[in-house]
Formats: structure tokens, sequence, C-alpha cells
């Protein structure tokens, strides 16, 4: 006997309760922190990671300004010492030897760095070297302070300590150059015109010289202001017959950096590009060269004539 109807399906004689709805702070809370989470994004109630686990933290908090600021500072020192060590100096023009092209007091800006890849002084160039030895035994440094040495240190401002000189190539190894009193000075037997010469200054008549041949790897240098430079003239009776090293060379000024009023260019005159003045300079060279090519040639010419003797013999041989 059936206990009872069914309707066609399946189902449970007894229905399982609805779960109570949860409490609206309940709600609230799984809203803000997630399922299962807590509102702060940290672990649930059962050690689950919370919802807010992947959220954004936001952009970091930059660094204060003075902070950064040491940094910065030695950044720019360490720069400033690579710049004054291998690529651009400063230098101050301490007397009125160079005048009109450089004034007392004006700063130049010299070129280091051509030196390092075998780059020479050349004719015309404003240099600045080391004494040679002897060239400044008279004259004492100021002793400078300590914003002085801190600005030379780092390339701003000249050394005091050192002894650096600035003046005008003249001629190089291999030249011979010379001045008469009366006269101009003659590089290779070519006389130069040099309009940068003080007006009023004569070529060498305070204290001519020559001729002079100068060594390799030296050169011959010469202040604009002829009667108020103590240049390579004034300094023969020294090691090198008063020529500087090439080695002694800091580097070639290249431009007038300060006052603001008198920032130029220091180029080469065209007095140095004038045609033939490497000519001559080249003359010994070139003979030397000729003179040892022409055995050279007058020997092969021998030896050939007498290849082709022996040729001619072996065909007639051969021949007959």
């Amino acid at each position: 006997m059936a206990v009872g109807a069914r309707s066609g399906h399946d189902e449970p004689e007894e229905r399982p309760e609805r779960p109570a709805e949860p409490p609206a702070a309940a709600r609230e809370a799984q809203q803000d922190g997630g399922a299962g989470g807590t509102a702060d994004g940290g672990a649930g109630d059962e050690g689950e990671p919370g919802g807010g686990a992947d959220r954004d933290p936001g952009p970091k908090k930059q660094r204060s300004f003075w902070k950064e600021l040491p940094l910065l500072i030695g950044i720019a020192l360490v720069l400033a010492l690579l710049i004054k060590t291998f690529l651009v100096q400063a230098f101050s023009i301490p007397s009125d030897s160079m005048q009109d092209t450089l004034q007392r007091g004006d700063r130049v800006l010299v070129d280091k760095l051509t030196p390092w890849f075998g780059s020479t002084p050349e004719r015309g160039e404003v240099v600045v070297f080391h004494d040679p030895g002897g060239w400044l035994e008279d004259q004492k440094p100021a002793e400078p302070n300590a914003v002085q040495k801190f600005l030379s240190f780092i390339g701003l401002m000249p050394s005091a300590e050192e002894k650096d000189l600035i003046k005008r190539v003249i001629a190089t190894g291999g030249d011979t150059v010379e001045c008469k009193k009366g006269g101009p000075v003659k590089v290779n037997g070519h006389a130069l015109n040099e309009p940068y010469i003080y007006p009023g200054d004569s070529a060498c008549d305070d204290m001519p010289f020559g001729p002079i041949k100068v060594p390799k790897g030296r050169i011959w240098v010469m202040g604009d202001h002829r009667q108020n430079s103590l240049d390579s003239r004034y300094h023969q009776e020294l090691p090198g017959g008063g020529t500087v090293s090439n080695d002694e060379v800091v580097g070639r000024a290249f431009t007038i950096a300060w006052p603001l009023n008198r920032i130029d260019w220091l180029g080469i005159p065209g007095t140095f590009d004038q045609k033939g003045l490497n000519a001559m300079a080249n003359t010994g060279p070139v003979a030397a060269g000729l003179a040892g090519a022409v055995p050279i040639v007058l020997w092969r010419r021998r030896r050939f004539a007498r290849s082709g003797d022996a040729i001619n013999r072996t065909d007639l041989t051969r021949e007959g």
C-alpha cells in the first residue's frame, strides 16, 4: 500500500532550511574587505589572503631635494675633475706679455684633449706650458686662500702653485727661425707678417736672435707684446736653447671666456698659412730620401739588365 503519492519529480522528503540572512553589519564588512577578508585588506578569519592584497599601493614618496643635493654636488665635482684632467681647463692671464691678444686678468679655456691623441703644437697657436726650468725662478706665486684652492682643484681657476706660462708658437721641430734687428721674424726663410704684435712694438729689436734650428719635439715661443715678454729669446743659455719640449705643453688656449665683454676665439693667424712655409723645413728629409733612393734605383736597373742578358744568352743557346 502506497504511503504517499509523488508529483513525478524526485524530491527529498525534507527540504533544507534556507540560510538566515546575514546581518547588515556583516554585509558591509564583506563589501568593504572583499569575500572572506577584512576591511583593511589583511587576512580573513580563517587566514586566507584578503581581497585588498592586489591593490596598487600608490606612488612612492619622492626623496627630499635636500637629501639629493649632496649626491648632485658629488656628481658635479667628479665631472668637473674629469673635464679639468682630460678636456678643458681655465687659466688666468697674470701679465701683459700677450697684449693686445690677451689682457691681464683674462680667463682662457685650454684644450687638453687633443694632446692625448698625439696632437702636437702648431705654428701660430697660443699655448699654455709648464716652466721648462729657470723661466720663472724670480717670480713667487701669491699664497692662495681656501676658496681659490678649491676652485683650482675642480678646474675653475688655475693653480697658483703651478708655474705655467702662455705664449704663441712661432716655430716647431725642424724649423729654422731667426730675427735681425729692424727686420721681421723669419721661419724657414719666409718673413712673417705679424698683425697680432702689440701696437708700436718691433718684431725683435729688443732681443734679435738666430738663425736657430728648433730640435725635433720642441717649439720656439714668443709673446705678442715683444718688448714686454721674456720668451724663448731670453732663455737661450738654458738647456734646450730657449725651446720648450712638447711634453711640457698643457694644451692650446682656444677661447677667451671671461670677462664677458672680451669673449673671443683664439684662432691661428693667416700668416702661418702662407705657401712655402713648410717647404724649406721639409727640404732636408726630402733630399735625404732622394739621396737614399738613387742607389737603390740604379741597383735594381742593373739587376734587371743582367737578368735580361742571361735570358737572351739562354735563348741563343737553344736556337743554336
